[in-house]
């Protein structure tokens, strides 16, 4: 995989890692998913487009949280990563695939596809009880209130709080996920701008581009409701559910759900 580094609008270092040949593709990844963890997705799609990944800031080798970032902030550094690579197509997961669809309201994008997109967050209470824990360095409860937020159905969330807290701090004693604890506060940062953009499907109305709205047939039902919400609102949207796909699929990278993400990015027709 190539490695290009460029810099953003206010100077900002970013790491852009490249594979494949043909039309451009950029990856937003998911919340502390790391773009390593794409790799396996950037292969798969490799013989048909040429795949760029990025970290957003907070990520390792991208610059660091200042406190000061916004929603134009990530955006300023995606069309940084546009103007280098020429890409016009992007793929979002989760907390990517919001940036992706803020994207698609104002840079020049011909194909957007997005799965299981977090456009909306708990209430300002449980954010403010995720950074309250962060603050005091208790990683395994913000971890809980996490998982208890994006996953209210799933059953991390159906376990007592305390039980739940317990089998975090036993989990995080380990090194990799003591150093996926360690990007919490990048989760922090980027609910904030999510809530702060928080709205109604109609919010996305103006955007021209084709626009994929994929959702896991095994991932929270939310993100197939959020998805064709928007497919109702976006001119050029369509909703799809993946069978067998759970939220972690982009990462998983199977056939089932690289097959349509593959045909919708070269301008075929899509049907799941």
């Amino acid at each position: 995989m190539r490695v290009d580094r460029i810099t953003s609008a206010d100077g900002a270092p970013i790491v852009v890692h490249t594979t494949g040949t043909g039309p451009a593709v950029v990856v937003l990844h998911g919340g502390i998913v790391a773009q390593q963890r794409y790799h396996g997705l950037a292969e798969a799609l490799e013989h048909r487009f040429t795949v760029h990944l990025y970290h957003r800031r907070g990520l390792p080798d991208a610059a660091p949280l200042d406190g000061a970032g916004t929603v134009a902030t990530d955006l300023a550094d995606l069309s940084a990563v546009l103007k280098h690579t020429g890409a016009r197509h992007i793929l979002g997961h989760g907390s990517g695939g919001f940036l992706a669809l803020r994207a698609a309201l104002s840079l020049p994008l011909y194909r957007v596809a997005v799965y299981d997109p977090i456009l909306s967050v708990p209430g300002r209470d449980l954010l403010d009880q995720f950074e309250q824990a962060l603050h005091a360095g208790d990683r395994a409860r913000a971890l809980t209130l996490l998982n208890r937020a994006t996953h209210p159905d799933g059953p991390a969330a159906k376990l007592p709080f305390g039980l739940a807290l317990r089998l975090n701090r036993m989990l995080l004693r380990r090194p990799g996920n003591r150093a996926l604890a360690d990007l919490l506060p990048t989760v922090a940062a980027e609910f904030r701008r999510i809530h702060e953009h928080d709205g109604l499907p109609g919010d996305y109305a103006a955007i021209t581009a084709e626009v994929l709205l994929a959702a896991g047939a095994r991932s929270p039902e939310h993100f197939a409701e959020s998805c064709r919400a928007l497919a109702e609102a976006i001119p050029h949207g369509q909703a799809i559910i993946i069978p067998g796909s759970a939220h972690d699929a982009p990462t998983v990278a199977h056939d089932e759900f690289v097959r349509p993400l593959s045909r919708f990015l070269a301008g075929s027709p899509v049907t799941a």
